[in-house]
């Protein structure tokens, strides 16, 4: 691997940081699983059986009723309690997610604060587009009759994935070398003074 590693840097600093992401997003995904499994519960009995989604687009899909929303679900689909638990699940993941990528896959040292900023900021966005996932996708474990664990699994499998591509992009460019720092003005850049005579 060494040899490797001199003949081809990049490639080799590609699949550290790669192979790194991977073991530790799936270490997360994990520890995310186990939570799912008893946070709605949870979150159920601290809020009851209520229902609350937005924008709630009503659909009929392969004649399934469902409700389209980015964020929030229907008493059908979890209700609040599942949507509390969900969001939970995801900022208490990225949590333990976050530090270990900063320090430990890309070992960076730019802003903290940006880069928590940028890194959260991607992660509500991947959050408002898998709670729409599964909007559709509860709907359709029910019809199924799936158990909650299944369900759960595949929940928890595809919004990791999707997130770890999402935020892996995000990552690699708020932790790369030099970001975030202010590049030096070269002379003759900025509007400089006008040529003599003028």
């Amino acid at each position: 691997m060494s040899r490797f590693s001199e003949k081809h840097p990049k490639a080799a600093k590609w699949i550290r940081q790669g192979g790194l992401f991977l073991l530790f997003s799936y270490v997360v995904t994990f520890i995310k699983w186990g939570m799912l499994t008893f946070l709605p519960a949870f979150f159920q009995k601290l809020v009851g059986n209520v229902g609350w989604s937005w924008p709630a687009i009503s659909v009929n899909w392969f004649g399934i009723e469902m409700t389209l929303s980015i964020i929030g679900n229907t008493l059908a689909d979890g209700g609040l309690a599942f949507t509390l638990a969900n969001f939970t699940n995801i900022i208490l993941g990225e949590c333990i997610n976050f530090p270990l990528q900063r320090n430990v896959t890309f070992r960076s040292k730019g802003p903290l604060l940006l880069q928590l900023f940028l890194h959260f900021a991607g992660t509500l966005g991947v959050f408002f587009i898998m709670n729409l996932f599964t909007c559709i996708w509860n709907p359709l474990s029910t019809a199924f009759h799936l158990s909650d664990a299944v369900r759960n699994i595949v929940t928890t499998f595809i919004t990791g994935t999707f997130s770890l591509v999402i935020i892996f992009s995000i990552d690699k460019t708020i932790f790369s070398p030099g970001f975030g720092e202010k590049k030096p003005v070269k002379r003759g850049e900025g509007g400089g003074s006008m040529p003599n005579g003028h």
